[in-house]
C-alpha cells in the first residue's frame, strides 16, 4: 500500500485528477453560459429563429430532416470557441502568476 501511495504522490496522479474533475465541471459552466447567454442572442440576429436545428437539403425535394446538419455544427463550434477562450484566459491569469511568483 506505501509503494502505491507513493506512486501517487511522486506522479501527481492525484492532482491529474482532480485537474480533470474541475475542467469537466468548467466545460460544463462554459457551454451552459453560450448554450443559455450566447446562443438566443445569436438567434435574434437569425430571422428564422432556431438556427440550431439548421439543416441544408441534400437534394431540392428531400424531407427536412435529412441534409447537412448545419445548425448543430455551427453551435458546436461556437461551444468550443467560447470554451477555448476560457481555458486561454484562465491559464494565461495562472501561468502569469506563476511566473511572477517565480521571479
Amino acid at each position: 500500500m506505501n509503494g502505491f501511495r507513493a506512486f501517487l504522490k511522486e506522479y501527481g496522479v492525484i492532482g491529474l485528477a482532480l485537474g480533470v474533475i474541475i475542467g469537466g465541471k468548467a466545460g460544463e459552466l462554459v457551454k451552459a453560459i453560450a448554450d443559455g447567454i450566447l446562443m438566443p442572442i445569436v438567434g435574434l440576429a437569425i430571422p428564422s429563429g432556431d438556427w440550431q436545428k439548421l439543416v441544408v437539403p441534400l437534394k431540392p425535394n428531400s424531407p427536412p430532416e435529412v441534409g447537412l446538419q448545419v445548425g448543430s455544427v455551427l453551435s458546436a463550434l461556437i461551444n468550443f470557441t467560447v470554451v477555448a477562450l476560457f481555458v486561454y484566459w484562465f491559464s494565461k491569469k495562472i501561468l502569469r502568476e506563476d511566473t511572477v511568483a517565480k521571479k
